[in-house]
């Protein structure tokens, strides 16, 4: 079971098509797709019964977490998938993630039993501490991109954001109800240190200001809404 650790600073830009194709254009000379330059990214989130975790995130504490299961198309049984635990301390976000099969993960699921590592003994804790169970379903279409200078700079753009409440599995596919109204695209700038002065400047000038937006707080918000309207 391959274990990976990530520790980085990472600022998020809503932008339409002109915005962002104008932004490509502008970087195109700085930037290089990255192998995996085309992805669907399918995401389960667990949560409690009464949501704590989400409900928790969108408070804005110092201090937060979340845990997915994460896959980058829709995958088949046998095929590799990532289930994690992303944090949130003051800014910096830390991801603790292992590699395992779909199948592995729902035999977990069924009977807990798991091969040993120490990120999945963390999961595993979290799963029953917090009786978490299958929450929402969240996918996007993304393009990835990284830096010619510096190999910590990466870029995402995503797409299409999407969710459903039913079908709580990644290999049922990865449709859902669009959050957006309109064609809006997600900018993830990820980076170790502070973002170049290339970056800021051509950020600047296009009025791309960062936001503070979770893709699951933010459905889960807009979901509430439409329930008060109702």
């Amino acid at each position: 079971m391959n274990e990976y650790i990530f520790k980085r600073i990472e600022k998020k830009y809503l932008m339409n098509k002109d915005v962002k194709d104008e932004f490509l254009k502008r970087v195109q000379d700085r930037l290089e797709k990255d192998k995996y330059f085309s992805s669907t990214v399918c995401n389960i989130y667990f949560d409690t019964c009464d949501n704590d975790l989400i409900i928790n995130s969108i408070e804005k504490p110092i201090f937060k977490e979340k845990i997915r299961l994460r896959s980058y198309f829709v995958p088949k049984m046998e095929e590799d998938v990532y289930l994690e635990i992303k944090t949130k301390y003051k800014g910096i976000v830390g991801k603790r993630r292992v590699k395992l099969m779909l199948s592995d993960f729902y035999n977990y699921l069924e009977s807990g039993s798991f091969k040993d590592s120490q990120i999945m003994r963390e999961l595993d804790y979290f799963f029953k501490y917090y009786d978490l169970k299958p929450s929402i379903f969240i996918g996007y279409d993304r393009n990835s991109y990284k830096s010619y200078e510096d190999d910590d700079l990466r870029i995402t753009i995503d797409s299409n954001l999407r969710s459903r409440r039913d079908n709580l599995k990644l290999d049922l596919g990865s449709n859902g109800e669009n959050y957006f109204n309109e064609d809006m695209y997600i900018m993830e700038i990820k980076t170790l240190e502070a973002i170049p002065e290339w970056l800021s400047r051509t950020l600047s000038d296009l009025k791309i200001f960062p936001v503070s937006f979770s893709k699951y707080g933010s459905i889960y918000m807009k979901e509430m809404e439409e329930r008060v309207l109702c």
